[in-house]
């Protein structure tokens, strides 16, 4: 069984590999939410279950311009919504 210790925004594992986690899995950790919760909360705002995994796996932090971001941004309202945040909190700085 690997050891995990959430460090700043990556999690290492014991065997040296780190893997980033998304803005929306740093706040569902900090308010105990499953990725199961959140895709039930995204599914009750009319949200599709594909487009909630893309959320929750941090498929719109990178873009070149910010147009193409658009097709999320629907979406991230409700994402914030689920976590009592605004929508520039799950955007990169």
């Amino acid at each position: 069984m690997n050891n995990t210790r959430l460090e700043n925004t990556f999690i290492t594992i014991t065997s040296g590999a780190k893997i980033m986690t998304s803005r929306i899995q740093q706040l569902a950790k900090r308010v105990n939410m499953s990725y199961d919760e959140f895709v039930g909360e995204m599914r009750k705002r009319g949200c599709s279950e594909p487009t909630a995994e893309k959320i929750w796996n941090g498929a719109y932090e990178t873009f070149d311009a910010f147009n193409d971001n658009d097709i999320y941004l629907s979406n991230l309202r409700k994402a914030a919504d689920v976590f009592k945040v605004k929508t520039g909190t799950l955007l990169n700085d």
